[in-house]
């Protein structure tokens, strides 16, 4: 226990002006190869927490499906990716807490709830969980802008609206590019800003503007990330939503790792 305090003080330190290097392609094939090593690693615990995001994916197409909010279907499911950062936050812990050599059991994933980085996290959170409500404004909008405020009355009615007509695809090509955008805005400031408040006691602002400077140093490498973890989200969701019970924690420990190859403090 006296072990797990002093490593666990280190990572505490007020650090200077993060250094942000340049990564490849290579690196970013280690991060996955880590990212699975760690899941490997631990794996019933983290399925434990990564379950809970397929549950609450079905549950919202669900309700969606049953009430006049089948135009939000899509974007309830695609943006709810906006916030996978926040879901992640239990398996970043678990990735740092494994590289220190600390106790990496199934509850130890809530040890982040009692460290003073919740604060900023929790912050950080709320703001995706502002840029998520966002997203659904504005896809509402969209909708009615293109088909007018009627709700389709049935699955049926809605799938004919949407993909066997061309206000249907406009609204799939406009919809997609907004959405895009969206994405890019938080993937940039979350991509290393959640690790890095888990790693070292930095202030919301210092984790934010780095994040940015990390997107800025990598842009192509960072974009190719991008990619690579919407198109394993999309591949895993097609099961059902099962797949993301694996996915997520995989992408999440990698994302760890993607951070300490970034950021030096």
């Amino acid at each position: 226990m006296g072990n797990e305090q002093s490593i666990a003080g280190q990572d505490v330190l007020e650090s200077p002006k993060p250094v942000i290097h340049k990564i490849g392609v290579a690196d970013l094939k280690d991060v996955l190869v880590k990212g699975l090593a760690d899941f490997n690693a631990m794996p019933t615990h983290l399925v434990f927490f990564a379950l809970i995001y397929p549950i609450v994916t079905i549950i919202f197409a669900r309700t969606a499906a049953g009430y006049d909010v089948l135009p939000l279907i899509f974007p309830l499911l695609a943006g709810y990716t906006l916030i996978g950062p926040v879901v992640a936050v239990g398996m970043y812990e678990l990735s740092r807490r494994r590289e220190l050599g600390l106790d990496i059991s199934r509850m130890k994933a809530f040890h982040v709830l009692r460290r003073p980085a919740i604060r900023p996290i929790s912050v950080l959170g709320l703001l995706l969980m502002v840029i998520y409500l966002a997203w659904l404004l504005v896809a509402m909008s969209l909708w009615e802008k293109i088909f007018g405020t009627v709700a389709p009355e049935s699955i049926g009615g809605f799938a004919t609206q949407v993909f066997l007509t061309a206000a249907g695809w406009e609204l799939i090509i406009v919809g997609t590019g907004v959405g895009f955008l969206f994405a890019v805005v938080v993937f940039t400031v979350s991509v290393v800003s959640f690790p890095m408040l888990l790693d070292r006691d930095v202030g919301l602002t210092t984790a934010v503007v780095t994040s940015f400077r990390a997107v800025l140093a990598n842009p192509v490498i960072m974009a190719l990330w991008g990619l690579i973890v919407a198109y394993i989200m999309l591949i895993a969701a097609l099961p059902f939503f099962i797949g993301l019970g694996v996915a997520l924690p995989v992408l999440g420990h990698a994302t760890w790792h993607l951070y300490r190859k970034v950021v030096e403090l």
